[in-house]
């Protein structure tokens, strides 16, 4: 098991939005697996953490469910890789099964972990997944394996979910952003208020958070539009955040 230290979160409440508009843009994935090394954190059967993202407890909650991973600085990349998805699987050990799972990168994995050029820290869920059936327990006892992996797209329904941070006003607002469908990382973040046309650009805080002042003058409810880093593919979400926003308050939008 990989020993990690996690900073204290300062993030609260879910809101679940619906993806009303996409732009489409093309994003090439790899089609062959690479080298990389795996070990595991947590409980034997644990969920892991989104402590580096900013999506705390929720990765034990579906789209997640505990099928995560940190990464080191090659795919945590200071935040620009939370969200990514990658298919890891075990092919040198007797005890994997060879097939390849996929997961979310929600967190970081730092010092150790960079004595490779990619290393996942996973979940004990997930490197438990990486075992054949009924030896979950005895791969876990290996502590860390030779994986392969590759990038791929994220398969999220539902829409995007934005977490407000508990540290919000209004003149101040500043959100975590997950569940983002297609390439699932985050280059770009802006918002329009009801009152307005012109777009505000975000400017990240820290994992996928993102952080913006707030005019005196402008007034919610706010559009979200989120542009990724892979392909440059856009998603609007209209009025994702009600005009009577607060921390600690849930909001969700309902797909159709």
């Amino acid at each position: 098991m990989f020993a990690r230290v996690f900073q204290p979160l300062t993030l609260s409440i879910v809101a679940v939005v619906l993806l009303l508009q996409t732009n489409n843009c093309v994003s090439t994935y790899p089609s062959t697996f690479s080298d990389a090394v795996a070990t595991w954190y947590g409980s034997p059967t644990g969920y892991g953490s989104g402590g580096g993202c900013g999506f705390e407890n929720d990765v034990g909650n579906a789209p997640y469910n505990g099928m995560i991973a940190a990464g080191n600085n090659n795919i945590f990349k200071s935040g620009k890789g939370c969200g990514a998805c990658y298919q890891v699987k075990c092919t040198d050990h007797s005890l994997c099964s060879g097939s390849p799972i996929t997961i979310t990168i929600t967190d970081e994995c730092p010092g150790a972990c960079n004595n490779e050029a990619f290393h996942f820290d996973l979940s004990g869920k997930a490197f438990g997944s990486l075992a054949k059936p009924g030896h979950a327990d005895a791969l876990r006892k290996a502590g860390k394996v030779n994986i392969k992996y590759k990038r791929v797209q994220c398969n999220y329904n539902g829409g995007m979910t934005f977490k407000i941070d508990a540290g919000s006003n209004p003149n101040y607002l500043a959100f975590a952003i997950e569940h983002v469908h297609g390439d699932g990382d985050i280059a770009a973040v802006e918002i329009l208020a009801s009152n307005s046309k012109e777009w505000m650009a975000m400017q990240p805080s820290w994992g996928a958070t993102w952080k913006v002042g707030l005019p005196v003058e402008v007034k919610g409810p706010f559009s979200v539009r989120v542009t990724t880093i892979q392909s440059g593919r856009k998603v609007v979400a209209h009025q994702a955040i009600p005009a009577n926003w607060s921390p600690g308050q849930h909001y969700l939008s309902h797909t159709k």
